[in-house]
Formats: structure tokens, sequence, C-alpha cells
């Protein structure tokens, strides 16, 4: 009977080992999602009044946990029932990652025309303000569920070849992380500039150490922001040219003799700059069918 329990512990503390390398790989593969996931939250969560930014941030991230809750199962039954289908899902992702970067560069290089009129201020009621509240909210949340999609299958898909014990615990994990992790730093980033107001105000001195640090602070956030989404393009190309040459062997081979990164960077660019006419061309039609 002993004998019998100590070899349970044996099989669990195999069973964890297994899990925690496992979540490590899995969590250099999703890093590059990761990395855009942060950017786009912190920059929608961000523009509301100092009140309000927690808040908001807060039914994000119940928003987000409620999108795991509802892809973790349904990814697990396909990975249980039709594995093929989290190849599939995972190759789809990986060619929506690549459009979502090339479009980002281009609209860098061609921005859309914007109007040059100045915008008009509103006076919203209460009512008005909570409404657009809820509605960025919504928007965000639904983003959201496109990047819960996409770091689940691509946590999945390196552990496909797993028991299902494996597959649910790293993916879990992995899944914990993203919404933890990202939220939390996404509030810290939110927040600096309200911090270095505080260190602003602290003393009555000129040019305080304090004023310093806050006036870096408050100056720092938007172009944190910003280097944020820089980063997160660069990383949805590395993501998704992974996606393809460690799922399709022909794209394996030709990139074959190229070192890795650079090698998955000029994979990401090339089906990018393929995928994205081709959308563009969809969306047009789109418009004028409906």
């Amino acid at each position: 009977m002993a004998s019998g329990f100590f070899a349970l512990l044996d099989d669990i503390a195999a069973l964890m080992d297994d899990v925690a390398v496992m979540s490590k790989v899995a969590g250099k593969k999703t890093a590059g999602i990761l990395g855009d996931d942060l950017a786009v939250n912190a920059e929608k969560a961000s523009g509301f009044m100092s009140s309000r930014e927690l808040p908001v941030l807060w039914a994000i991230t119940k928003g987000s946990f409620l999108n795991k809750l509802i892809i973790l199962p349904v990814a697990f039954l396909l990975s249980a029932f039709l594995p093929v289908a989290v190849k599939v899902i995972l190759i789809a992702g990986g060619l929506y990652l690549a459009y979502e970067g090339a479009e980002k560069i281009y609209e860098y290089f061609f921005p859309h025309a914007h109007h040059s009129e100045k915008p008009k201020l509103e006076e919203l009621t209460k009512e008005q303000a909570l409404e657009r509240e809820k509605e960025k909210i919504k928007s965000a949340i639904i983003t959201d569920f496109i990047l819960s999609v996409e770091i689940v299958i691509i946590a999945l898909g390196t552990v496909t070849a797993e028991p299902i014990a494996t597959q649910i615990m790293v993916v879990s994990i992995i899944a914990l992380v993203a919404t933890v992790g990202v939220y939390g730093i996404v509030a810290l980033i939110v927040r600096m500039d309200e911090f270095g107001a505080k260190l602003i105000d602290l003393n009555e001195q000129e040019n305080s150490f304090s004023d310093k640090v806050g006036r870096f602070l408050v100056s720092a956030l938007p172009k944190l922001i910003k280097s944020l989404s820089v980063i997160g393009t660069i990383a949805l190309l590395l993501v998704s040219g992974g996606i393809f040459v460690h799922n399709i062997h022909f794209i394996h081979e030709l990139v074959h003799g190229i070192p890795g990164i650079l090698g998955e960077f000029l994979v990401g660019i090339v089906v990018g700059a393929l995928t994205l006419p081709v959308v563009n061309l969809l969306k047009k039609g789109w418009k004028t069918l409906f």
C-alpha cells in the first residue's frame, strides 16, 4: 500500500516536471503574442479619466478570464478528438498574425487619410460617457478573445504529442499567465503617469529628484505605449513565421540555412505581404456587396 502511494507521488512529480518543461517551451512560443496582447491592451486601457482606468481594466480582465473559460474546453476537445483541427487553426492564426503585422507596417508607411478638421469637443452626460466606456470595454474584450484563441492554440500546438493531462495543465498555465501577467503589467503602465504626477506633488521644492522622476514617468508613458506597439508588430511577424517554419516542411527547408530568428521574420514578412492585398480585396468586395 505504501509503495503504491509513493509510486503515485513519483508519477505526480514526473508529470509536474514535464509540465514545467513544456510550459517554458510554450511560454517562448507565445511570447510574441503576449507582447502584442500587452501593447494592444495598454493602448485600449488608456485614454480614460484617471478614476476610471482601473475599473475599466478590471472589467476587461474579467472578460479575458471568461474568454479563456470558453476557449480552453473547446481547444482540449479538438486536441482529443480532432487533433488535425489544431494544426489547421494554428496555420489560420499564422495567416492572421502575418496580415496584422503587415497591415501595421503598411499603415506606418502609407497612413490612411485623416480629416484635417479639428475635432469638436462634446459635452457628454454621465450616461453617455458610461455608454461609450462600455463600448470600448466590449471592443477590448473582443480583441482579447481573438488574441486568446491564438495564444491557446499556439501553446496547444507545442504539446499536441503529450498526454492530455499534460496538455491541459500546460495550456491552462499559459492562459492564466496571459491574463494575470499581461493585465497586471497593463495596470502598472496606465497608472505610470498618475504615479509620476504624485511624485511631482510630493514636495514644494523646485526641480527636486522626485520632480525629475515624476516628469520622466509622465513623459515616458506615450513613448512606452508606442514602443510596445513596434515591439508587438515585430513579435507578430516572428510568431507567424515560426508557425509556418515549424509546421510546413516545404517552408522549413527553404529557410533551413538561415539563422532561426531571421528566417522566421523573413517568412512572416513574405506571408504578410501576400496576405495583406488578398484580405484588403476581400474587405472591399464585402463592403461592395453589403
